[in-house]
């Protein structure tokens, strides 16, 4: 066992305070990490704030974790000590169902362990990246290319993950017209993935603001979705979009903007059901569907291929101290584009 230092939350919206956390022995095959910095996912602040109704306290967030390895199990084969690694949002599944021996963990319908929040082989909770230290199953880690420096992959196990995974399964490419609806964490790395597929990359916000940085990360198009106009020159015109927008939209509109064939793909999960007029489906063979960050060897294909073409997360390292900061900036929409805790700052 060993004890490293942490943050948590012991209620909902209760700041963040230290805490001391045990980290299990090393076993066969697992990979003890150094934690350097961990992204805060949206997804974080909802299970700190306990709006899925399903958070353990105390909880300690965290699943975009870019670290070092400092010790292995007597087993491992994959890692040494002192390579670059990340961990996401799960760190074991049941390995036995149809979706696990597919690679495609994030489907498991056995037993998924998430990072944290969750409940691991041993029967105790499992804590996430906002630590020091964290030890993981090997076949759950990542390596993190030497080009991608470790503030800037944190993000990607994650976010970047969470938007390759359905450009890549809906084949985006050259001749695919993709929109990324919502210019943020997800959307930044959806920008650059997408163009580097080589797809004509619309991007969809509210904020003009962000139209300079869209267009500096690849988008060929940047249109306001607060403007009338953008659903009538585009109607019709879009093979896939991916929204990343944790809110209630209107989907009817968004659908509209779908070609023959067109999918629209959601990420988040808005605070109501999604609703949509079926005869917007049935014009033009139109498809909602949703989708899950991604595998374990589909998340490495993601680093690879991000490291390729020179891709990582824009981001806004912050202290320990800093997350409550961090989280009400967040919902504000006040971060360009992915907080970072800087884990040094836990001492």
């Amino acid at each position: 066992m060993t004890l490293v230092k942490a943050r948590c939350t012991c209620a909902a919206h209760a700041p963040f305070e230290p805490m001391i956390i045990e980290r299990r022995e090393l076993g066969p095959h697992d990979v003890m990490i150094d934690i350097a910095f961990a992204g805060i996912c949206h997804t974080d602040i909802h299970y700190a704030y306990d709006e899925f109704g399903r958070t353990t306290y105390p909880l300690v967030p965290g699943h975009e974790i870019a670290g070092v390895v400092s010790g292995i199990g007597s087993d491992v084969s994959r890692y040494q000590v002192g390579d670059r690694v990340g961990v996401g949002v799960m760190v074991d599944s049941c390995r036995n169902c149809p979706a696990c021996k597919a690679g495609q963990e994030q489907y498991c319908t056995g037993k998924r362990i998430m990072t944290y929040n969750s409940v691991g082989r041993d029967g105790k909770p499992t804590y996430g990246g906002y630590s020091q230290k964290i030890v993981v199953d090997e076949n759950y880690v990542v390596r993190i290319p030497e080009s991608i420096p470790l503030d800037r992959a944190a993000p990607m196990f994650c976010a970047g993950v969470t938007v390759y995974s359905p450009l890549r399964h809906w084949g985006a490419g050259p001749g695919k017209r993709v929109a990324i609806l919502g210019f943020g964490g997800l959307g930044h790395l959806g920008v650059q993935i997408a163009h580097a597929m080589g797809a004509e990359v619309i991007v969809l916000d509210i904020a003009e603001n962000k139209r300079d940085d869209a267009m500096r990360l690849g988008a060929n198009e940047f249109r306001l979705a607060t403007d009338p106009r953008t659903f009538r020159d585009l109607a019709g015109r879009i093979d896939l979009i991916i929204s990343t927008v944790p809110v209630d939209i209107d989907l009817d509109e968004y659908a509209g903007l779908l070609a023959l064939d067109g999918t629209f793909v959601n990420t988040g999960v808005p605070a109501k059901p999604l609703s949509i007029d079926a005869i917007n489906l049935l014009n033009n063979r139109r498809s909602v569907a949703g989708t899950r960050s991604g595998g374990i060897a589909e998340t490495q294909e993601m680093m690879d291929f991000c490291a390729l073409h020179g891709i990582g997360a824009e981001v806004e390292i912050i202290s320990a101290d800093q997350i409550d900061e961090a989280y009400a900036r967040v919902l504000r929409g006040d971060v360009k584009f992915r907080f970072v805790i800087d884990t040094n700052t836990l001492q």
